[in-house]
């Protein structure tokens, strides 16, 4: 997840193997949930279909 303050926007991406210190990884379970503030816009960017990357841990 990474977000831009100047315009009230959230992108929700797919996980990569490199790492973003700008960025928020989330679980399936917590990107399925998130939403945005009030007058904030999200923006759901993820593959329908995602590959399984056992390796890559948050953090």
């Amino acid at each position: 997840m990474t977000y831009q303050y100047s315009r009230a926007l959230i992108w929700v991406d797919d996980l990569t193997a490199d790492r973003d210190p700008h960025a928020y990884d989330l679980c399936e379970r917590h990107g399925a949930r998130i939403s945005a503030p009030s007058g904030w816009r999200l923006e759901d960017r993820r593959s329908r279909f995602q590959v399984a990357t056992p390796n890559r841990l948050a953090g």
